[in-house]
């Protein structure tokens, strides 16, 4: 019984110091790190960046770095934002951080499986993550992000969630952020995305050092229509709009400065170019042969003579 007795004091301490760790790791959220100098300054290196960099050094990948370009969000393409709203949290606007209906999903589809692969998590959630934490799925982790999404929820606009969120996100092996995935994926800034392509990084998200945005994954392809499809039943993609941009232009051509072939000008041809082999006039140049000056009889016969239509200029 003395035996007993130890072995149950002793588990019985175990569980209360574990007990006061956890207590003690999950609070560290309330206090530890400062959400609210994000309203007006931009963050660093997040935990997942250097959670990155650990890898890459673990591995011997000393040449690795982080590539990330920092842009307001009225530098990004509205698209890519309504495009990762949709694939990401569709209820972004209407909730407070958690949407319990998609977690309730994510639960029984984890149980399904008989294990942790769908999160349900919000783009409040992820940017809680993203910022502060690892991508470590325990009990632990997931207690200590529902602490922080709320402060994050209680301290931030929506508005800056999102432009922060669009801005740390990672986008590939060491790409974080829209800006630098728009860069390296397409070639061109955030802004100018399309919406296509605002959809297909969008899609990759989850898991993007599996998929890429530009590559031939079954996957990417049919959720990137499902986005795609989506924005367009909803009034924020108008095809036909889409297709007239995607034409080539019909005017003028834009005038470079460079020189231009005989006959041209700003891009177009002239109207007055040479006809039948004939060579176009210089400009000013009269169409009539000089003529000598008229005598003085000849100016007083001209008063009672209606005088005759000018000829039409040239090369105008």
């Amino acid at each position: 019984m003395g035996l007993l007795k130890k072995i149950s004091r002793f588990l019985l301490i175990a569980v209360f110091l574990l007990a006061g760790a956890v207590l003690v790791y999950t609070t560290t959220a309330f206090y530890y790190d400062d959400v609210a100098a994000l309203k007006k300054k931009n963050p660093g290196k997040t935990s997942f960046m250097t959670h990155r960099e650990f890898e890459w050094e673990f591995k011997g990948l000393k040449n690795k770095k982080i590539h990330q370009v920092w842009v307001p969000l009225s530098k990004i393409s509205p698209y890519a934002a309504k495009a990762v709203l949709i694939a990401e949290d569709d209820k972004f606007w209407s909730h407070e951080g958690f949407d319990l209906e998609a977690m309730q999903k994510a639960i029984e589809k984890d149980i399904k499986l008989g294990k942790l692969k769908y999160g349900g998590s919000t783009i409040s959630q992820q940017l809680a993550k993203n910022l502060f934490l690892s991508p470590s799925k325990n009990p632990l982790r997931k207690v200590k992000e529902a602490i922080l999404t709320w402060r994050i929820e209680n301290n931030l606009s929506k508005r800056r969630i999102l432009e922060i969120y669009l801005n740390v996100a990672e986008w590939g092996d060491g790409i974080f952020g829209i800006e630098a995935a728009s860069r390296h994926y397409y070639g061109k800034s955030a802004a100018e995305l399309t919406p296509m392509e605002a959809a297909r990084l969008a899609v990759v998200l989850p898991n993007p050092l599996k998929y890429n945005p530009t590559g031939t994954s079954k996957y990417v392809e049919k959720r990137a229509e499902i986005v795609y499809g989506i924005m367009v039943r909803r009034g924020v993609v108008i095809e036909e709009y889409e297709d007239i941009m995607k034409a080539p232009p019909d005017g003028p051509l834009p005038d470079t400065g460079a020189p231009r072939p005989p006959g041209q000008t700003s891009g177009t041809v002239d109207t007055a170019e040479k006809k039948d082999g004939v060579p176009e006039k210089p400009e000013g140049a009269s169409s009539e042969k000089k003529q000598p000056p008229p005598s003085p009889s000849a100016e007083r016969a001209e008063k009672d003579v209606e005088p005759s239509q000018p000829a039409p200029s040239q090369g105008k």
